[in-house]
């Protein structure tokens, strides 16, 4: 299956036969879309902190260990802004969405853009597994609720100044009164509340439904971080499944499981091009 022509005729064939489609996102998908962590859409926005911290990307500047809570939600603020409420659908996100709405399908994803909320999937069709952007928690976990940022994180932009926000705009814990953090799986405090729960029982339910029907598993950009959340379990279902189809898209780690080998499609080509020609 090395011709990119046959591969994307047995996909698409697999596409017009499926009776479900789950899609696995990572966050090569994101990249591919244009939501890059490095390069010019770092270095615009970034330049005094690049400056003040010698940063390098979008990616571990994420770890940077802050002085303050100042200098830490001031960077956050910046990184929010352009990755979860400045940055619209993208082309990639939107042609993914016509290319499955047609037939019952579920998102599965590790991404924490809202990309896929922006691109017209069902909020009941998604779990976001790893958390979202637009959410800020207890740091602690001190109890399970999470709280919308947007507005906060506007206020942070307009007041940051000299890498910093004042200090009356630090947030604090409702709860418990001590700091607050991002809504993202970083550490054994990520906060899962009712919606989290809500999504993953949504998930399951639509595995349940899918047993052993035609099935076609999307996994797109998705490498070793977190194997066991989306590309292990694909692969274990669709060994189980005679039915199931992966198609795989991804620069890197297109091997699978050596017993699924004549079940799966792999693309490591633009995979704008590809979700395009499908």
């Amino acid at each position: 299956m090395r011709n990119y022509k046959e591969r994307i005729n047995r996909a698409s064939d697999a596409l017009k036969n499926a009776e479900c489609i789950l899609i696995g996102a990572g966050a090569g998908l994101s990249d591919a879309a244009g939501l890059k962590y490095s390069g010019k859409r770092f270095t615009d926005r970034f330049g005094d902190f690049i400056r003040k911290y010698d940063m390098k990307d979008l990616y571990t500047s994420s770890f940077y260990p802050f002085e303050t809570m100042e200098k830490k939600w001031a960077y956050w603020a910046r990184h929010i802004s352009l990755n979860r409420f400045e940055t619209p659908a993208t082309e990639l996100y939107n042609k993914l969405y016509q290319l499955v709405k047609g037939k019952k399908h579920f998102v599965l994803t590790t991404n924490v853009e809202h990309q896929f909320w922006k691109a017209g999937f069902s909020d009941e069709k998604i779990f976001a597994a790893q958390g979202e952007y637009g959410y800020i928690q207890c740091a602690v976990g001190c109890h399970a609720k999470l709280y919308d940022n947007e507005r906060l994180v506007s206020d942070m932009l307009k007041q940051t100044k000299d890498c910093k926000i004042p200090s009356e705009l630090v947030p604090k814990c409702p709860v418990c009164g001590g700091e607050m953090d991002v809504n993202i799986r970083k550490d054994e405090y990520f906060v899962q509340d009712e919606a989290w729960y809500n999504a993953s029982e949504n998930y399951n339910a639509f595995l349940d439904e899918i047993l052993g029907k035609r099935v076609v598993f999307i996994e797109l950009g998705v490498g070793f971080n977190t194997p066991g959340i989306i590309r292990y379990p694909f692969e274990r279902m669709t060994y189980k499944n005679p039915n199931a189809i992966i198609i795989r898209l991804n620069r890197d780690y297109l091997d699978g499981l050596v017993e699924n080998k004549d079940k799966t499609i792999t693309f490591n080509e633009d995979m704008m091009g590809v979700i395009s020609s499908l």
